[in-house]
């Protein structure tokens, strides 16, 4: 009952994040219809705006509201598919593999009506935005103090929604809302005309990545002794759901807890109680590590978060002084994430991610391809890859997460996923540091990628990444 329960949930969840595909809108009466079309029509690839008006041109990866949207109040706003403006061709090679290595009060929007700016000189054409976001906001990093961002807002009749000093990013983060439907591609071209920015980004939803789900046999399978396997200590900071921390295998787990979306009502438990429960769990449902120190950023509901939720969780992380970040999620690529991540990792967090489970043809899922983190896959009871899993050179390494027992929301149930792969890896290099607390990040990478079993063609490939994880070798590996 419990399988069918996860199945039922994932469909639903499915259908609700549905939407019909809209088409780019601007209202600034000074364009020349020519002009919109030349806006909604380049792509990231720099075909220029007469070639994509004789060829027909591409749909806008921006959107309006559609029937059907789903709202989260104050946070997440009409969450619908973004097709990309033109099918992006397979690259002749493939990438190259990785080395071994509170938001304050919103600030009032200004007085009187908006009106769009005209006679902006765009520093480039309007962005290729791909994958699900929020479609009447951008993220954007401001030098300067709080009159800089409201004179911003003010000059390209944008809304502040949000502010504060982000740790990570090293400066002021803002979030801007779009108030007259201008597309999110358009907004980002005209901010990149203005010196006072630095970084301008969609805000991405993210997915967590939990497929339809038996004695947890993770520790035989990664040469993990049960007996022996503690992380006793080491602090794991974990960004997901909500959890029940009331369920057994988490007592005495959870060392601190952070709500990112606190406006936004908890309806779902149970990824965010299986992940921790994985990586650390007590009891019955005993995780990998035993002992470690969970600390907890819920940032996702209904399977769905935002950018700006997801940086502001991984600085909570990184204030918690965490030797570990846990990220059981997947979206699409974005520079404030990959900078969030590579000065995380510079500061020697190591990184875990889900690879993915959007199929052999999926595109590359992050923040797991972001060079520094490491990418997880999921394989069953007999090393065989998750079916849906996804591909490609950023795969790192291999670890049991099909049909295993977890604890959830409700007590317990049967889980499948790279989430769930990832959460074991988490728990795997927490005994690591256990056993060797000087170990740094890029040794631990390095050890994992020279012992791991090899899985599939000889050495490392797309599906498997370096092979299975071996963490009784990658013990040994420094001595």
């Amino acid at each position: 009952m419990a399988a069918k329960a996860v199945v039922l949930h994932a469909a639903m969840l499915a259908a609700t994040f549905v939407g019909a595909p809209a088409v780019a809108q601007t209202n600034d009466p000074n364009l020349s219809q020519k002009q919109i079309d030349c806006l909604s029509r380049r792509t990231a690839a720099g075909a220029d705006c007469e070639d994509g008006a004789k060829n027909g041109g591409g749909q806008s990866g921006a959107g309006n509201a559609v029937g059907g949207a789903v709202f989260l109040p104050s946070l997440i706003v009409d969450l619908f598919p973004n097709p990309p403006a033109r099918p992006t061709p397979a690259p002749t090679q493939p990438a190259p593999p990785k080395s071994p290595t509170s938001s304050a009060a919103p600030a009032p929007p200004p007085s009187g009506p908006i009106t769009p700016p005209t006679g902006l000189n765009l520093a480039a054409p309007p962005r290729a935005v791909s994958g699900e976001f929020v479609p009447d906001e951008v993220l954007v990093t401001v030098a300067g103090d709080a009159g800089a961002v409201q004179r911003i807002a003010t000059t390209l009749g944008l809304q502040v929604r949000s502010q504060r000093q982000s740790r990570l990013l090293g400066t002021t983060l803002v979030r801007y809302g779009i108030p007259d439907g201008r597309p999110v591609g358009v907004v980002l071209a005209q901010l990149a005309a203005d010196g006072r920015t630095q970084r301008r980004e969609p805000n991405h939803i993210y997915s967590l990545q939990q497929a339809a789900g038996i004695v947890n046999y993770a520790f035989e399978r990664i040469a993990l002794d049960s007996k022996q396997a503690s992380g006793e200590n080491v602090r794991i900071a974990v960004i997901d759901t909500g959890i029940d921390d009331a369920n057994p295998a988490l007592k005495g787990v959870i060392a601190g807890q952070f709500d990112a979306m606190p406006n936004v009502p908890i309806k779902k438990r149970d990824h965010g109680t299986s992940v921790d429960g994985l990586i650390a769990g007590v009891g019955v449902l005993e995780g990998m590590a035993p002992g470690a120190k969970i600390y907890h950023a819920r940032a996702f509901e209904g399977g769905k978060s935002s950018m700006d939720v997801i940086l502001s969780a991984l600085d909570w992380a990184a204030e918690q002084d965490v030797r570990i970040i846990n990220m059981s999620f997947v979206g699409p690529k974005n520079d404030l994430l990959g900078t969030a991540c590579r000065n995380a990792r510079a500061l020697g967090m190591v990184l875990v991610a889900a690879a993915g489970n959007n199929g052999p043809k999926a595109p590359y899922g992050y923040p797991a391809a972001f060079d520094g983190v490491i990418a997880v896959t999921a394989t069953d009871a007999k090393d065989g890859l998750m079916p849906q899993a996804n591909r490609g050179a950023y795969v790192f390494i291999s670890a049991p997460g099909v049909e295993m027992v977890a604890p959830s929301g409700t007590g317990s149930d049967v889980v499948t996923g790279t989430s769930f792969a990832a959460a074991i890896v988490s728990g795997a290099i927490a005994n690591l540091i256990h056993a060797a607390p000087d170990r740094s990040a890029d040794e631990i990478e390095k050890a994992l990628a020279a012992t791991a079993k090899d899985l599939g063609p000889k050495g490392r490939d797309n599906d498997f990444g370096y092979g299975l994880l071996d963490i009784k070798a990658a013990a040994a590996a420094k001595e």
